[in-house]
């Protein structure tokens, strides 16, 4: 898990992508909203949304990556 995170985060900060860390592990309520936008009430981290609008997780981010459509995974 934390190599994923460290990977995303790597990738947005070197092409300047702002984005919102958010520490599920300070809480319940942080957990259950990531598991609520990403409608999946088992779901792990790292997921990945765009406000309240789910991306995916990090198998389908390094899938991005590779077919060179981030900005499209992003939804930015």
């Amino acid at each position: 898990m934390r190599k994923g995170q460290d990977k995303i985060f790597m990738v947005l900060d070197s092409k300047k992508i702002e984005y919102e860390k958010v520490d599920i592990t300070v809480g319940s309520d942080n957990k259950d909203l990531m598991r609520s936008v990403a409608g999946n009430p088992s779901a792990l981290a790292p997921q990945i949304s765009n406000g309240d609008i789910y991306c995916g997780d990090f198998a389908a981010f390094e899938n991005a990556i590779e077919m060179e459509e981030l900005e499209q995974f992003l939804k930015l």
